[in-house]
């Protein structure tokens, strides 16, 4: 994989969590960057860091390489607690794709062309439909599921140069979406590509997001722990600790992470 080393642009104030930079920013302030380059046709790909994600960037060299190039903003608890431990306070804003992507599309009041590819193909249209319905401004295009063959994914990427979508929701899970966007996607596909997991599975129902008091108290990945156990165990009751060790690990390095481990 050719990956672009240049980093892309970012508020001021990135946050080093396991060596990704992680932009600290507020909600308003996020979408005001990704609107401004939808508006100057800037090519910005967005990816989300939470506990989950870091661990696999720190056991993935590629993966962590390919994040270099991305805008990431911080998703969840488990980073906010890794910022105060190792700058003394939390990120200003808990910027999860799930609430972000449709706080973007409802702010963005001048039309746009937002192609989707991912999920389970039932999952996916019902998903573009529940978009359709909450923001008529735009133009959602359902092109894929997210389960491409060798021989689908060219004609897949050609659908999205010729559709050229202002923004292309690729949702096919860490790490496979930011490397899918890494290789397949540029500036002559679309202008913002946002890799957003299970945002397909929460809009269509499939998924049920936990209530919104528990969202509030940051105990959603509780919730989706008691709803999926089987799938979910190992990377909340394994995970969450290998993570907190690791940030540990960086703050007694002075806050550098050294690389994979």
């Amino acid at each position: 994989m050719n990956v672009q080393t240049q980093p892309p642009r970012a508020l001021p104030g990135a946050m080093d969590i396991l060596g990704v930079a992680v932009t600290d920013a507020s909600r308003a302030d996020a979408i005001a960057l990704v609107d401004e380059a939808l508006q100057r046709r800037r090519y910005t790909k967005v990816a989300f860091l939470n506990a989950h994600s870091a661990n696999t960037a720190a056991e993935d060299a590629e993966f962590a390489a390919v994040l270099k190039t991305f805008t990431v903003f911080p998703d969840g608890i488990g980073v906010d607690i890794a910022a105060k431990i190792l700058y003394g306070r939390p990120f200003a804003d808990n910027l999860n794709g799930t609430d972000f992507v449709p706080a973007l599309l409802a702010a963005v009041k001048r039309p746009l062309v937002v192609g989707i590819v991912g999920a389970v193909r039932e999952h996916g249209e019902r998903a573009t439909a529940d978009l359709m319905a909450r923001m008529p401004q735009h133009q959602f295009v359902y092109l894929n599921d997210g389960y491409l063959t060798p021989e689908e994914e060219p004609g897949v990427i050609r659908r999205i140069e010729e559709l050229h979508p202002d923004i292309v929701l690729v949702a096919m899970g860490v790490p496979r979406q930011e490397k899918w966007i890494q290789t397949n996607l540029d500036g002559n596909s679309c202008t913002v590509p946002i890799a957003v997991g299970a945002l397909l599975d929460f809009l269509s129902g499939a998924v049920p997001r936990a209530p919104l008091l528990v969202r509030r108290m940051r105990f959603e990945w509780v919730y989706r722990l008691c709803m999926e156990p089987v799938r979910l165990w190992r990377r909340y009751l394994l995970g969450n600790p290998v993570f907190v060790m690791r940030i540990l690990r960086q703050k007694l390095r002075g806050g550098r992470w050294s690389g994979v481990r």
